[in-house]
Order: structure tokens, then C-alpha cells, then sequence
């Protein structure tokens, strides 16, 4: 995962790009990126996800967990992942459908 102090800003949203597998082993800095851009007031931040091919289970863990500041002042998390992705596929397998419904397509 390329180490974004300073996540990319499209119409001032912190954009995340998310490596091509998330696990255990990088799953902590993904959060540690979105939290920070969290701190820095941002309410809503994206998270690219049009290069994963894999997410363990750390790794959704880390996607669904939106922070609370964030969620208290109207903002959220917000997936971009392309149609017929693996990652897409697997949110819907593991029941997470209605988030999915949310989630932004390319």
C-alpha cells in the first residue's frame, strides 16, 4: 500500500487508494490512513478499491469500522469498487448486501 501521510483530495474528500490485497499484514495501516485523514476534519473519506483483488477478514473489519466523529458530523466511509469485482462479490457473500447497496461504482 503506498504510504499516503496526505491522501489524494478530489473536491476537498481525502481519497485512499487501497493496495491489491488487504490482510493482517497492511489491514492496520489502511486504518491508520483513513483515521488520520479523519483528524484532520474530514468527515467523509473515500477509499479506492479498484486495485484490490483480496481483503481478509482484518481488512473488511477495517473498511466497516467508520469513524465515529465522522458518522456524528453526517459523513461515512465510502467504497469506490468497480461491477463484478471479487471484493464486491464477497461483501454480498458475507451478508453485507445493504452496505453494498451504498457502495459508488466506476
Amino acid at each position: 500500500m503506498p504510504d499516503h501521510r496526505y491522501p489524494l483530495m478530489i473536491n476537498g474528500v481525502p481519497v485512499v487508494e487501497a493496495p491489491e490485497e488487504i490482510d493482517i499484514c497492511n489491514a492496520e495501516q489502511l486504518r491508520i490512513v483513513r483515521l488520520e485523514a479523519a483528524s484532520r476534519g474530514h468527515a467523509t473519506i473515500v477509499v479506492d478499491m479498484t486495485r484490490p483483488r483480496f481483503c481478509d477478514s482484518s481488512g473488511y473489519s477495517v473498511l466497516l469500522a467508520a469513524p465515529p466523529r465522522a458518522l456524528a458530523e453526517g459523513g461515512g466511509l465510502r467504497l469506490v469498487i468497480p461491477d463484478g469485482s471479487r471484493v464486491l462479490r464477497i461483501f454480498t457473500m458475507i451478508g453485507l448486501a445493504i452496505f453494498g447497496r451504498e457502495l459508488v461504482d466506476v
